[in-house]
């Protein structure tokens, strides 16, 4: 069968190296990919907004399956498009990718289907929202309403920080119109962990849990990123709270949004606090997770097409999703300064070390084929991932592929996983 792969991120690359590996895919699109998905797919280059020339392309080559990888082409109504056109497609429609493209909408569907969360006020006026802090408890989160690139979301101390916090999203509108409406949130304390689940409409099936680190420094300092690394599995998101948010999380989410009307088909990505109360949502996004994805899709057995095909067709519960008993941890390689200011356009050495090296991958994020060769092209350039026996042996088999890879301005965390010498 010929898959079409939307997007050009870490994200993507991940997808498209599982499907490169699936006994039904003999022809491999990306649009538009990037340097590393070249060497599984043809690239195209088409934006992941254009839904009329997608849609054109894929009924020209024919393409049996579209899966479409980042949140904004979702949130906008890209999969509806490909339904619309009587094409397969793999991603929630947009009436139900709204669970991550409106932080409220998500919010008020927890509350009134009583999925455990944090407490929290909605607010579409600075003036108010400045009013309501005067007298709420601190430190407290400030969540813009829409899509931030997972940066609009700002963890205040004190009084004069979140007032700064509501000037930068509502009224400086450092995120563009996604500050529009904001959500004022409890603070909530204790160990994160991600889970990503396929999901067909009824029947949620989660994966391996997964835990990112977002802070741009070590010891979790610094700005907020799209994420500096991740591992799988979290040690702390036991059987028993696993448990408890299939029955009081997951299954309870697929069945507020069908009863809402808004069946939802695709990757719902639920973003945990494990909390003293016991489990509750940090977010929901409606897509895999990036970086989270890179090192839950190398531990998954099932092929991946086998397992989207489900989905589509509303089979999912027939399906025996299996992952291997080992671990993952995946080291993001950025430039310097990001996510603010950095320089591109570094030629990157050592990318062919990974080739023959098996349970190593380097999944490219921000890289850009030219006539210097392959050179930097983004604030997070690549995704180092390995696999090992346990965590421990994972972490340190990633730190040491992370040498492998050389460009100027090359940066990195160097605690990614330490949170596992905790346990």
């Amino acid at each position: 069968m010929k898959v079409l792969i939307v997007g050009g991120g870490g994200r993507e690359h991940a997808i498209a190296t599982k499907c490169s590996e699936s006994k039904h895919v003999d022809k491999l699109y990306a649009a538009p990919g990037n340097a590393g998905i070249a060497k599984v797919a043809e690239c195209v280059d088409i934006s992941v907004m254009d839904a009329d020339r997608l849609v054109a392309f894929a009924k020209e080559k024919e393409i049996d399956l579209t899966i479409i990888g980042p949140d904004d082409p979702l949130v906008a109504g890209v999969a509806d498009a490909f339904k619309d056109a009587g094409l397969r497609v793999f991603g929630p429609a947009k009436n139900a990718a709204i669970i991550e493209g409106s932080k409220a909408f998500s919010k008020d569907l927890m509350k009134k289907y009583n999925i455990p969360s944090a407490a929290y006020e909605v607010f579409d006026n600075a003036d108010s929202a400045l009013s309501y802090l005067e007298d709420a408890k601190m430190p407290i989160v400030l969540k813009a309403d829409g899509l931030a690139l997972g940066k609009g979301v700002l963890i205040c101390n004190n009084l004069e920080e979140a007032k700064a916090g509501v000037k930068t999203l509502m009224l400086d509108k450092q995120f563009g119109a996604a500050g529009d409406k904001i959500v004022i949130e409890e603070f909530m304390t204790g160990r994160e962990v991600s889970v990503l689940c396929f999901c067909d409409g009824t029947h949620i099936k989660p994966m391996t849990s997964a835990q990112d680190h977002k802070r741009a420094k070590d010891g979790d300092k610094g700005l907020n990123t799209g994420g500096m690394g991740t591992f799988s599995p979290s040690p702390f998101y036991t059987d028993e709270i696993d448990k408890f948010c299939r029955e009081k999380i997951y299954q309870p989410t697929m069945d507020a949004m069908k009863a809402e009307g808004r069946a939802f088909t695709g990757i719902l990505f639920c973003g945990l606090m494990l909390t003293e109360d016991g489990p509750k949502v940090l977010e929901y996004n409606a897509r895999f997770g990036d970086p989270e994805a890179q090192v839950v899709l190398p531990r998954m057995k099932n092929d991946i097409i086998d397992v989207m095909e489900a989905c589509i067709d509303g089979k999912l519960d027939e399906v025996d999703l299996q992952f291997e008993d080992n671990a993952a941890v995946c080291v993001i390689l950025a430039s310097d300064g990001y996510p603010e200011h950095y320089d591109k356009g570094y030629v990157i050495n050592g990318l062919d070390t990974f080739d023959d090296k098996d349970g190593y991958y380097v999944f490219h994020a921000g890289t850009k084929m030219t006539d210097k060769g392959i050179v930097t092209n983004g604030g997070r350039v690549l995704g180092v991932t390995a696999k090992g026996e346990d965590l421990y042996k994972a972490r340190a088999n990633a730190y040491e592929a992370t040498k492998w890879i050389d460009f100027e301005n090359k940066y990195m965390r160097n605690d990614i996983g330490k949170a596992i010498d905790e346990q």
